[in-house]
């Protein structure tokens, strides 16, 4: 009973279970868990900076090979686009086909305020977006957390490291110090995730209601189908292709999943996710480049919900869309859903501006989905987590950069995660990775 409680996988669980329980009972007092939650979160992101940017210079110093780090970094940006785009068309094809907004009683959907949705849109440019990769102060990136920002400087900082050569050891050995200690720290955070859990799963429940998802049940299951149907079918053929299993990989991260599903941020397990991959077996400077990156440009469950939502809008608002028109759909979602990255409340971002762009269904109605989109985040959170975890290992494998015999050790037990150390809890990475 003991090895049980100590269970980081249970304890999330009986957490996420006692959260929506609370929801249910008392909404009053469930509205009140949401500091729990984001506490966590703003707990998880304080390291996530430092992490990511240690973690890439340590990759690229220690690689020495310049050139391969512009192949990995090209060849990722490759498979982002291509993988991201069939995300985005089989939406469209899943809303196309079930049609969850025809005939759909708009009366009976609650609105809200998109103001603040519709002014961001409105100011948001691919250009800006990649003006913005380049911070005006370096430090500025850090303080603000803009992921982007830190990789960039980042991947400059490895380059000049390496091309220091011996004289950057010593730079080096700090480096590596100070990341183990930063795993460290989130060894340590990850005791009090069931309580982060727990009071963003309250929130959620009490301050949206179960009832809210009834009259949008509908485009709810058709987007969770869809998700469902492109991790284990889509996902499963690029994993089997390279040769590993998708199901005992994602046995292997079940915690970060189960963490993402509790908190409705990919974030709150991007560090572990990174420790996990590399000990998976996926050489540090590609896990290094591929996972911060792709939280930018990988977001595979978000492109579903934004190609099925802007259809299912067209549906409610009675405009027929033709196939050149859902084609645009398609193209200027390719871009927006860039443009966006990192923003908060980027979806709706995203989906204001790509209905502004095409001037066909009115941007007005995005309101209609405020009241659910809170339910179907964390199927995007968890589908952006895995697509990125997948993406890893196969740039990992094209790159002959995984080690096979530590992948076994891995899926056998046998490896610890450097986070875990120092809380005696290896029995959590064994139950979790265990096939």
């Amino acid at each position: 009973m003991r090895r049980l409680l100590n269970n980081l996988t249970f304890r999330v669980l009986v957490a996420i279970t006692l959260g929506v329980i609370l929801g249910v009972v008392s909404p009053g007092a469930a509205k009140a868990m949401r500091p729990l939650g984001d506490t966590f979160v703003n707990l998880v992101k304080m390291v996530i900076a430092p992490i990511v940017f240690f973690t890439i210079v340590l990759g690229i110093a220690t690689l020495g090979d310049l050139k391969r780090v512009g192949r990995v970094g090209g060849k990722a940006l490759v498979y982002f686009e291509v993988v991201t785009t069939f995300a985005l068309a089989i939406g469209l094809v899943v809303v196309n086909v079930i049609k969850p907004g025809a005939g759909l009683d708009v009366s009976r959907l609650a609105g809200g305020d998109i103001s603040r949705y519709t002014t961001q849109a409105e100011q948001m440019t691919f250009v800006d977006f990649v003006t913005h990769i380049v911070p005006a102060n370096m430090l500025e990136a850090f303080v603000r957390g803009e992921m982007l920002q830190v990789v960039f400087v980042a991947v400059l900082f490895g380059v000049a490291l390496s091309a220091l050569g011996e004289t950057a050891r010593p730079a080096l050995a700090v480096f590596e110090v100070l990341s183990k200690a930063l795993f460290r720290i989130v060894g340590i955070i990850m005791i009090v995730a069931p309580i982060g859990a727990f009071g963003a799963m309250a929130f959620t429940v009490g301050n949206f209601g179960l009832r809210t998802l009834i009259p949008l049940g509908k485009l709810m299951l058709s987007v969770y189908t869809t998700m469902f149907l492109f991790v284990f079918v889509v996902l499963n053929l690029i994993a089997r292709a390279y040769g590993f299993s998708l199901w005992r990989f994602l046995r292997y991260i079940w915690e970060e999943i189960l963490l993402v599903l509790g908190t409705s941020s990919s974030e709150a397990a991007l560090p572990r996710l990174m420790d996990k991959l590399e000990k998976f077996g996926c050489a540090k400077p590609i896990v290094g480049l591929v996972v911060p990156t792709g939280y930018s440009f990988n977001l595979d469950g978000t492109s579903i919900y934004l190609s099925m939502a802007t259809v299912f809008l067209a549906q409610v608002s009675g405009v027929t869309l033709s196939l050149g028109q859902e084609l645009t759909v398609l193209g200027v979602l390719m871009l927006t859903s860039k443009g966006a990255a990192g923003v908060t409340g980027s979806g709706f971002i995203v989906l204001a501006s790509t209905l502004s762009a095409m001037k066909i269904i009115p941007v007005e109605s995005i309101a209609l989905l405020l009241g659910v989109d809170r339910f179907m985040s964390e199927a995007r959170a968890i589908v952006n987590l895995i697509g990125n975890g997948v993406a890893t290992v196969v740039i990992a494998k094209s790159e002959k950069a995984f080690d096979v015999e530590q992948n076994r050790r891995a899926l056998a037990g046998h490896v610890v995660l450097e986070e875990d150390a120092p809380l005696r809890e290896s029995e959590v990475v064994r139950s979790a990775a265990s096939v």
